[in-house]
């Protein structure tokens, strides 16, 4: 016994008239979601571009074009003798704030995780949200004040001390939560075989913790390798100086910003971050999370 096929009627003039409105409507959103991400990729774009070729450029202008290739803006660079010095003196402030950074706030989020104290978490969120009201700007009349009585005027240790202490809040906070996430079975082993709180944190929880070490680490460098103010504040001598204060200066005899002299600086000035940025995340990709696989 066969069983025919049911009738087949072609669909209304108006259902096909609305499916191509619908598909017409998927197309134009479509098309408007692709060219607004073109225009903003276009605006963030637009800055790196003339950063890459204005070094490079005999007569750069504030709008991005095709150089005129030349090599001279680099060696007008070489012939200032604050220039490179001056990233001497910005790597010396930003990997000694790191340092400073990463040791303390490790060693404090350390004992937030394992120590109960009462009123511990309203103590670091009041730290967090006072360090993000109060500002390096706003404290900078104490700050001054405060380097000057402790004779650190002038000096890269004053300078690394106090942006230490503006960016030690907030890598606490974050550092904390790497620390919670690190089993305590780890550590209450290694007390079983006599380690010292010092040693369980330096051969147990840092090794567990390096992604956000690493993390804390390119953020305190990121944050003091752009800074301005307080080395401007701080520092006198213009051999001290780091590459943003020293940037400050490249003005021609008119008393105009020299283009090629800034371009060429802020291309060199942008690598040793973009590097290490590469550096971190092809080590650790920036997972935030521990060493435990999950």
């Amino acid at each position: 016994m066969t069983r025919t096929p049911p009738e087949t009627h072609p669909a209304p003039a108006a259902d096909r008239h609305t499916a191509g409105l619908a598909a017409a409507r998927r197309h134009l959103r479509t098309v408007g979601r692709y060219t607004f991400c073109s225009l903003l990729l276009a605006f963030f774009a637009l800055p790196l571009l003339w950063l890459a070729g204005a070094p490079f450029d005999d007569t750069p202008g504030v709008t991005a074009a095709l150089p005129s290739f030349t090599l001279a803006n680099f060696e007008t660079l070489l012939d200032n003798r604050y220039a490179l010095r001056s990233l001497g003196n910005s790597t010396v402030l930003a990997a000694g704030t790191a340092v400073l950074v990463v040791v303390c706030s490790a060693l404090a989020a350390y004992a937030l995780s394992r120590v109960r104290l009462p009123g511990r978490d309203a103590l670091l969120y009041l730290l967090l949200l006072l360090s993000s009201i109060v500002t390096g700007t706003a404290a900078m009349v104490p700050l001054f004040n405060l380097a000057y009585e402790l004779d650190l005027i002038d000096s890269r240790l004053g300078v690394i001390l106090v942006l230490s202490g503006g960016l030690l809040p907030s890598a606490v906070f974050i550092l904390k939560d790497f620390m919670d996430g690190t089993p305590r079975s780890y550590e209450e082993s290694a007390r079983v075989f006599g380690a010292s709180p010092l040693q369980v944190l330096r051969h147990v929880v840092v090794p567990l913790v390096r992604p956000g070490l690493a993390t804390i680490a390119l953020w305190s460098f990121a944050q003091v390798w752009g800074n301005f103010l307080i080395p401007f504040l701080l520092l006198r001598s213009p051999e001290k100086s780091p590459a943003a204060v020293v940037m400050y200066t490249f003005y021609t005899e008119g008393g105009q910003p020299d283009l090629a002299l800034i371009a060429t600086f802020s291309l060199l000035y942008s690598v040793p971050v973009v590097l290490l940025f590469l550096l971190v995340s092809s080590r650790y990709g920036f997972r935030f999370h521990g060493g435990i696989k999950r």
